[in-house]
């Protein structure tokens, strides 16, 4: 399948899913009920994703969510960030950034503050729309796997570019147990489905250390798999992987210190 066919493919179904609800564009996700609150009921009835990386966001930080859909890990994120924080959605699809931004006016009015833009573009060619070690986390959900292959490698590029020294990368996508054959590669409704252009999981992990990306690691994984096709099990997971050394060291720092206050035996 050709680069325009698969970008082709993958706008239209998700056009589709601005219009209304379609069930099979990625799989359920349990977010924090505190968060949903603030989000208008369109908003989450037309999200479409595999994972929570707004979970593991900080108060203060500048976050960019890639294919940012109708804004759902934007609207959460915004609230973990809090009002010294900034997020920045990127999405491709006009239907899906008029839902957000249509939104995000009643949003910021329940929030008491507006920290949130949404802006139009590709999200393997960012430099138009979002400087270089601008930001300080990368967030995604289920999206990278919907790029094709031939853009990959500047994909991952990308993410690196646009992270300052010490950022991170926390992104939820779908996984196989296996390399996908070429036969399933060749099905739009597969690949706008989230299962034509899945990683393997080693292979996810690879692609972020082949651009440079320190400490990459599993966060969680879903047990069982979410689809089954063609004997291929395919799953969620949510990795974290840091532009460069100083910003791992810092994660184990603070993991070190979580783990001095967890209770434990005495004496």
């Amino acid at each position: 399948m050709s680069v325009i066919d698969v970008e082709n493919a993958v706008r239209g179904r998700y056009a589709e899913g601005a219009q209304a609800r379609v069930s099979d564009l990625c799989c359920p996700t349990k977010y924090d009920a505190r968060y949903l609150e603030a989000i208008p009921r369109e908003v989450l009835e037309r999200d479409y994703g595999c994972g929570d990386p707004s979970q593991h966001l900080r108060e203060g930080e500048t976050v960019l969510d890639l294919g940012s859909g109708t804004g759902k890990i934007c609207f959460i994120a915004a609230q973990v960030v809090g009002p010294t924080g900034w997020v920045i959605g990127v999405d491709m699809t006009p239907e899906m950034l008029e839902v957000a931004r249509r939104n995000a006016p009643i949003v910021a009015d329940r929030l008491g503050f507006a920290n949130v833009v949404f802006r139009e573009g590709r999200i393997q060619n960012l430099e138009p729309i979002v400087e270089s070690e601008s930001v300080d986390v990368v967030v995604s959900n289920c999206v990278l796997n919907l790029v094709d292959t031939a853009s990959r490698e500047q994909l991952f590029s990308e993410l690196h570019r646009v992270l300052r020294s010490g950022g991170r990368a926390v992104i939820s996508d779908i996984v196989s147990d296996r390399e996908v054959p070429l036969e399933l590669q060749q099905d739009e409704e597969l690949w706008s489905g989230c299962i034509s252009g899945a990683f393997t999981e080693p292979g996810f992990l690879d692609a972020f250390r082949a651009a440079g990306f320190h400490s990459v690691r599993v966060l969680e994984r879903q047990a069982e798999p979410w689809r089954t096709v063609e004997k291929i099990d395919f799953r969620s997971v949510t990795l974290e992987a840091f532009k460069d050394e100083e910003g791992a060291r810092k994660a184990n720092a603070l993991d070190e210190v979580a783990n001095d206050r967890q209770p434990g035996t005495c004496c």
